[in-house]
């Protein structure tokens, strides 16, 4: 097939590859970034207190929930990366899944926040099993997204640039989701809607079929080597037995971990921990618009002095971990001093969502050098899972640790001193324990060492 053919490619000068046009590079940023990370937004920092405050589901339920769903979902993951890499279609082995991405996604997010009146048991195997639905739609579009624009992009530079333009696009989503999602569906509300949160996902669910739908008809699968035959098992040993990325693979599930914290205990902690949910708005937006100077402006800056993703990494990751610290201790002193500093704090911190996709990059390239297997998917795939199963780490241990704490739903200003405690931990001092050990993570991984030949080897592709 034209679309897996490597040898005789000619190679493409240093930041002149022609072949990458504006269209596809605005609709890679746009897809995962743009309308279904605004669902993810919602979804991340919303959903959790729409079971327990609105659809009355216990925490202990909610937080088995949240622990099964995303489970399935990272083991999923691998199998979604194996199946994209063996695919073969007239239209190529990645772009066939953006086509029922859009459709799927916005079918799923809307059906999790219609509560048609079940017992408290219905509600749980109902939300249960949507809930599941819309991870393993999730996995089925992140995977394929993440593996083209190695099959697409051949650049470092071309690479950073597109992968930069998606963080931009992550933080504005995100900065909408988290900051405005009470006005929007307040303003839906007012227009008759008994819940404002269903044409808000149907909203979103336009945007994800425009990004989604002009990413399959801009990219082009030109860098790829043929898949062998061979059983799923035997590609993932062929990569798991490279020591030389463990050290992403636990990064991966740090930085899940660490940027989910920052917005999915938001809510929570200004609403118990501070007794102050008029304020959720204005300190979500905080964090919000943090991440977005931190992934459009902050991030640029930091890749081009640092040189390098990795680099990048440590520096941000340290400097969060202060701020982190220092708000543990002393957040509580005052509402001006909380925001300034949490500000500080996303700015260093946000970035790690978009810099650990360097190593996706780093890991394929390195795959293909050692084995000369384009693996794209299923590296893309142990990033996916690795990712999740952070994910899973947030979303269910949050609510384990409420419901250990002795959280109890809607009293505020009367929760236990244990949940008060739990709160700022949760809020602050988790995300410090998965900085450092990214940081750890990323000062042991060796996979830099054969830059040179990874870069001799792209060249003669």
């Amino acid at each position: 097939m034209e679309n897996e053919m490597t040898a005789g490619t000619v190679a493409v000068p240093k930041n002149k590859d022609k072949e990458v046009t504006a269209a596809f590079k605005w609709f890679h940023a746009t897809s995962v970034n743009g309308g279904a990370m605004l669902i993810a937004a919602v979804i991340a920092s919303f959903f959790s207190v729409f079971m327990t405050d609105t659809l009355k589901i216990p925490a202990a339920a909610c937080s088995m929930i949240m622990f099964v769903a995303t489970l399935w979902d990272a083991i999923n993951d691998p199998i979604m990366g194996v199946i994209a890499d063996r695919t073969h279609t007239k239209w190529g082995r990645y772009r066939p899944y953006f086509i029922a991405a859009p459709i799927l996604l916005t079918l799923f997010s809307t059906l999790l926040w219609v509560d048609w009146g079940f017992s408290t048991t219905g509600k749980i195997i109902y939300v249960l099993v949507v809930y599941i639905g819309y991870g393993m739609t999730v996995t089925m579009f992140t995977m394929p997204q993440s593996a083209i624009l190695p099959a697409c992009v051949k650049n470092n530079e071309q690479r950073n640039m597109i992968i930069t333009m998606g963080a931009g696009v992550c933080a504005f989503a995100f900065t909408i989701g988290n900051t405005f999602t009470p006005q929007i569906t307040g303003f839906f509300q007012g227009l008759g809607f008994s819940n404002g949160y269903i044409p808000l996902m149907l909203i979103c669910g336009v945007l994800a079929f425009i990004s989604f739908w002009g990413l399959f008809a801009t990219s082009k699968e030109k860098y790829l080597q043929p898949v062998e035959k061979g059983t799923a098992l035997r590609d993932m040993k062929l990569i798991l037995k490279h020591k030389e990325l463990f050290p992403n693979i636990i990064a991966w599930i740090m930085a899940s971990m660490g940027y989910g914290m920052m917005f999915s205990t938001s809510v929570y902690y200004m609403m118990y921990y501070y007794a102050r949910p008029d304020l959720i708005s204005v300190y979500m937006g905080v964090i919000s618009i943090g991440a977005l100077i931190s992934m459009v402006v902050l991030m640029p800056i930091v890749l081009k002095i640092c040189k390098t993703g990795q680099k990048s990494l440590i520096v941000s990751q340290t400097l969060s971990i202060i701020c982190y610290v220092i708000l543990f201790f002393f957040g509580k002193t005052n509402f001006t001093f909380l925001c300034v500093v949490t500000f500080l704090s996303t700015c260093f911190a946000s970035m790690q969502n978009a810099l650990v996709n360097v190593l996706v990059n780093d890991s394929i390239d390195y795959i293909q050098y050692k084995e000369g297997l384009s693996a794209n998917g299923v590296i893309s795939s142990i990033k996916g899972f690795a990712q999740k199963c952070g994910n899973t780490v947030v979303s269910s241990g949050i609510l384990a640790v409420l419901s250990a704490s002795g959280y109890i739903a809607g009293a505020i200003g009367q929760q236990p001193e244990s949940t008060m405690f739990a709160l700022n931990f949760l809020k602050f001092g988790a995300p410090s324990l998965t900085g450092i050990i990214l940081i750890i993570c990323v000062l042991f991984n060796p996979v830099a060492k054969y830059e040179k030949e990874i870069e001799e080897m792209k060249a003669n592709m």
